[in-house]
């Protein structure tokens, strides 16, 4: 369910640049606390404005603040009810709603599955709603409405859309299914019709799954060869560092990505610390090991992941 969120927030609709560049840019920037502070102030001057509205919505979705969302996307909906991406973000926030507490969860169920399905009636060309759909019907158990058998149908019609989204959806659906053949075929499928860096972020994944390491290492750099991105250096880093396999090539790969990391890597650098002192911890260089360990720990205080490495480490 948490991919059906950051699926309808990726096309964030931004307002009128002249009127709301400093949202934008705050936006841009991930301070979504201080844009929903402005645009607040914007509305209670325009309360109509159905694009604040909407941004407003999304900037506590991105701030997992699910009841204050719900209150601006079921204001648009009493607006337009005919619009579908105002259903489909409803959907999303009511079902990350629904994984924060079980118990109430099932309550949430039918509305968020008629809103992604009325997100698709009202819009035929509605990737977002389809991938929503198609991770509900895997995601549900039969006994509250889940089905393969509706999934696929969804996957199919995501396939007429777009090739690759409905690969990757049929990978998706098969790898959830315990079937890796024809998770594998679908996804070595979408990169041959896409290519782009999720097409091999999704096979790799799916290797890591599978406790295949070295298929993964081998996909990520194939990867970063077409792609050349910072990131990918991160990935090949990390694969080495957790399956303890190709440790020179892992350090190369995780010093490269702290020479040139940028915000838009998304990793933070601490992380890339950490998967060096892990390497060194395979090496037995335990002051090498405890320099990175110590960075990571000290950039990134509250992961307790770092500590607990750093007590391995210790006792080398």
């Amino acid at each position: 369910m948490k991919l059906i969120w950051l699926c309808l927030l990726c096309p964030i609709m931004l307002v009128s640049q002249t009127d709301f560049k400093e949202v934008n840019q705050l936006f841009e920037d991930k301070n979504y606390a201080q844009a929903a502070g402005l645009l607040n102030t914007y509305l209670e001057q325009n309360p109509k404005n159905l694009e604040a509205i909407e941004l407003l919505g999304d900037a506590y979705g991105h701030q997992e603040k699910w009841d204050e969302a719900l209150v601006y996307y079921k204001q648009l909906l009493e607006t337009d009810s005919y619009n579908a991406n105002y259903h489909y973000k409803y959907g999303g926030v009511l079902g990350m709603k629904a994984l924060e507490n079980k118990f109430k969860a099932i309550g949430f169920i039918g509305d968020v599955k008629s809103s992604f399905l009325k997100a698709a009636e009202l819009d035929r060309s509605h990737i977002g709603a389809r991938w929503a759909l198609v991770e509900l019907y895997m995601q549900l158990p039969g006994i509250i409405g889940g089905s393969k058998k509706k999934a696929l149908e969804f996957a199919e019609q995501l396939e007429n859309l777009s090739k690759v989204d409905g690969y990757l959806a049929k990978g998706y659906i098969y790898e959830y299914d315990d079937e890796p053949e024809l998770a594998e075929n679908y996804y070595k499928k979408a990169i041959v019709e896409g290519g782009s860096v999720t097409c091999y972020n999704k096979l790799i994944s799916f290797y890591e799954g599978e406790n295949a390491p070295e298929k993964a290492l081998q996909t990520a750099e194939t990867a970063q060869k077409k792609h050349q991105r910072n990131a990918l250096h991160y990935q090949i880093g990390k694969i080495a560092a957790e399956y303890n396999i190709e440790l020179q090539k892992g350090l190369r790969c995780l010093e490269t990505y702290i020479q040139n990391y940028s915000a838009e890597d998304g990793v933070p650098i601490a992380w890339a610390h950490y998967r060096l002192a892990q390497i060194y911890t395979y090496k037995n260089n335990k002051s090498r090991a405890l320099k990175y360990i110590d960075l990571a720990i000290e950039a990134l205080p509250e992961i307790k992941l770092f500590k607990k490495q750093k007590d391995r480490i210790l006792a080398l």
